[in-house]
């Protein structure tokens, strides 16, 4: 799989803004995604969202995976779309309301099967009951493979004993990534992709945006290259079994992350950005 795919969360842009002229530039987004040789595309049935009041709190537009469906399919065989079911309205969802959710998200893409789905947890502590229903399902057939979000190293043994798990979704960007550091070497030992979301935003979250930063801005000046991409090839620095999943509106963005997988960093330059917090 390519390292740099693409999130779905910012299709809209970063305005509560709806309407056809919105999703048609949504559409011709992803096809050009898909004609740059993207083959990871990351989406929820809550995106695109945007932020509300700052921190963790969203709003939803609800339509990312209907757009992807009359944008790409019949999905080319080497595209992997991967979804995550969990969060509602009503907070997180029972065990048994998630076969509901997959079924959902078949509909609205228009798969007989998901490639990937993530549980994204909220403040479990046992995960089990959970990653056993996504399991259930995917014995069906529903579900090709399965992945955990927002989790624990602990989440992560508790869910392997039940079924295997192929990529694990958690926060990690520059300034942040000391949290996250252990369960990312752990991945990268048992052979589990781990895929960061806000790689770019950072302490910004849901705000979108690139965050303000010396050490990243002297960087990017001396590589002739944008914050952003210089947060994405810090993000790849990090092992071979990491992903990028950057969000954009914008196809002039969308080509500029792509491009961040070529930006040499130097020990130097890793050395600085490592030792950043937020």
């Amino acid at each position: 799989m390519r390292r740099i795919g693409f999130g779905a969360k910012r299709l809209a842009g970063s305005a509560p803004t709806d309407g056809p002229d919105v999703r048609e530039r949504a559409i011709a987004l992803l096809r050009r995604v898909v004609e740059l040789g993207v083959n990871h595309i990351d989406t929820a049935a809550f995106y695109p969202s945007h932020g509300a009041g700052g921190g963790t709190a969203f709003e939803s537009l609800d339509w990312a995976n209907d757009v992807i469906r009359q944008a790409l399919a019949p999905y080319p065989r080497e595209l992997v779309i991967a979804t995550k079911v969990g969060p509602t309205r009503n907070g997180l969802a029972r065990p048994d309301e998630l076969r509901g959710l997959v079924e959902a998200d078949l509909k609205a893409l228009g798969a007989d099967t998901l490639d990937l789905v993530y549980l994204r947890q909220h403040r479990l502590e046992s995960i089990a009951e959970h990653f056993g229903a996504l399991a259930e399902l995917q014995a069906k057939g529903m579900i090709r493979q399965l992945g955990i979000s927002n989790v624990k190293v602990a989440h992560l043994h508790e869910a392997r004993e039940i079924a295997p798990v192929v990529a694990v979704q958690n926060r990690y960007s520059v300034g942040f990534g000391r949290a996250n550091d252990e369960i990312l070497e752990l991945c990268g030992e048992l052979g589990i992709a781990f895929v960061p979301f806000f790689a770019v935003t950072g302490e910004s979250r849901e705000a979108g945006g690139v965050p303000e930063s010396d050490v990243v801005q002297e960087i990017a000046a001396r590589h002739g290259a944008t914050e952003a991409q210089v947060r994405l090839a810090w993000t790849l620095s990090r092992g071979r079994h990491v992903l990028a999943i950057p969000g954009t509106s914008s196809e002039h963005h969308l080509e500029q992350n792509l491009a961040a997988a070529d930006l040499p960093l130097s020990p130097d330059d890793l050395d600085a950005l490592n030792s950043l917090t937020d």
